[in-house]
């Protein structure tokens, strides 16, 4: 009778808990579903003012001046193609910076750095990992936006404070840790033997990382 009583209580508690799962589980679902169908009815709303062929091909993109109703994709105001042109370059300033230096790095600390020095900038790499996106922001509009600006006009340029340089500089910057640890990972994923099999061979330290770990 006591272990009885002691199951009736174990399975009343396990159905509780998977109730809660499932509860979680369904609100979880139904939050992503409402999201997609709130896209879903603004994007139809929004193409049915603008044209398709205006927003995949228009050259301009100035949302402020075009939402009067005798503006609206008339004067191509909502073009995507200045939106994917600066998203490319912001792309490939920020690769230019984030991966010489990640990868770098990132190899000076699986071959070269001392077992003290890695334990303390690995984890600090990290912590720069975690940081939000909106502190990077911030930093670039209050000080490397200036700079560049500034910097500019000291040797006779126009350079903007809203600039993609600023923006591709910040986002490289903010990328960093995430290309130093991913390729840090994949360096000390490399077996032990094929490396010391390049040295035995007589290769030296940077060719064994140029030919057998990159």
């Amino acid at each position: 009778m006591y272990v009885t009583s002691i199951l009736n209580r174990r399975m009343i508690v396990e159905r509780l808990v998977m109730g809660l799962l499932i509860t979680c589980s369904t609100v979880a679902v139904l939050t992503t579903i409402g999201i997609v169908l709130s896209l879903v009815f603004e994007s139809v709303q929004f193409f049915r003012t603008v044209p398709v062929a205006d927003f995949l091909f228009g050259l301009q993109w100035s949302p402020q001046t075009a939402i009067r109703a005798d503006q609206v994709g008339a004067s191509g105001a909502f073009g995507a193609i200045p939106l994917l042109v600066g998203t490319f370059l912001i792309s490939a300033i920020a690769l230019s910076v984030s991966g010489p230096v990640g990868l770098y790095s990132a190899i000076f600390l699986a071959e070269y750095a001392s077992p003290r020095f890695r334990a303390i900038v690995k984890p600090a790499l990290e912590v720069l990992a975690g940081i939000p996106t909106v502190v990077y922001g911030f930093f670039a509009a209050l000080f490397v936006a200036p700079l560049l600006r500034q910097g500019g006009e000291s040797i006779g340029l126009d350079v903007s404070s809203e600039s993609a340089l600023a923006a591709g500089l910040v986002m490289g910057v903010m990328t960093i840790p995430f290309v130093s640890s991913i390729t840090d990972d994949a360096i000390t994923a490399v077996p032990s033997a094929l490396k010391e099999g390049a040295l035995g061979m007589g290769a030296t330290r940077s060719e064994m990382i140029r030919q057998v770990v990159l």
